[in-house]
């Protein structure tokens, strides 16, 4: 008897490879997120121009656009803002990198995005205390490099100045929309993305470097605070290759914030 091509275990054709982002993508995908944050300040502008129109309709349009201003560079505006945009943001971003990458969403290891449960329960331990550690570390390294100088994030401005009943939800979103839509964005997809192109070494240095330099208009482009950005990101990609999972790098930026805005609040 003539033996078969395959056993019937055998698939007749091979699986298709895994659709995998590419850099240009990853890079693109990070561009959008902020100028979704850039369209989401416009539409609140408008929004605030409008509003002001019914509310004085006599005004003429040069003393109705100083008005939107006005109203714009409130803190409680600005802190308005955050609170609703950013979580919007994160589910069209989320969407989308659902839809684009299915079968990498909960993947433990590149390509894959990590967003499943580590290997094991003691990651989520270390990830908490590289989240305690890494705040007073790298402000030591800031205030070395700064020579006194203050740097401030334009979250810790927003929550200084906006009124009482703003900061909790303010710092919600900082604790938790801000870190998971970041983490998916820089060490799922990006990480990801340069590991396919390159070693270790170099996609976690690409990685750490990008997400310090977009951080730095928050920091109003202080230098200083630059370092400080890259060894967190760099310890938020170790966290992500060897736990396997995406989580404990979510919780330790998440602590790492919570302890700024408790050191600001108190």
């Amino acid at each position: 008897m003539t033996a078969l091509p395959f056993t019937p275990e055998e698939p007749a054709t091979p699986p298709p490879s895994i659709k995998a982002p590419g850099v240009l993508y990853a890079f693109g995908l990070i561009l959008l997120y902020f100028l979704l944050q850039v369209v989401a300040g416009v539409l609140m502008g408008f929004a605030a121009g409008v509003l002001e129109k019914m509310r004085h309709p006599q005004l003429p349009l040069a003393d109705l656009r100083k008005h939107a201003m006005e109203v714009m560079n409130q803190p409680d505006t600005n802190a308005r803002l955050v609170v609703i945009a950013l979580p919007l943001i994160a589910l069209i971003l989320f969407w989308l990198v659902h839809r684009a990458w299915p079968l990498l969403w909960a993947r433990a290891m590149p390509p894959g995005f990590g967003l499943t449960a580590p290997f094991s329960r003691r990651w989520y331990v270390m990830a908490l205390l590289v989240g305690l550690v890494m705040p007073p570390l790298g402000a030591l390294i800031t205030q070395l490099l700064a020579h006194g100088h203050d740097v401030t994030q334009n979250v810790e401005e927003l929550s200084r100045h906006a009124s009482s009943n703003l900061r909790l939800p303010l710092a919600i979103v900082a604790v938790t929309v801000g870190p998971m839509i970041e983490e998916l964005m820089f060490r799922g997809v990006l990480f990801s993305a340069l590991l396919r192109r390159l070693p270790m070494a170099p996609s976690i240095t690409i990685c750490s470097v990008l997400f310090g330099a977009v951080h730095l208009g928050g920091l109003d482009f202080q230098w200083y605070a630059l370092p400080n950005l890259i060894l967190l990101a760099a310890a938020l990609c170790w966290l992500r290759l060897r736990s396997g999972s995406l989580w404990p790098a979510i919780l330790t930026h998440g602590v790492y914030n919570l302890f700024a805005l408790v050191a600001l609040f108190f």
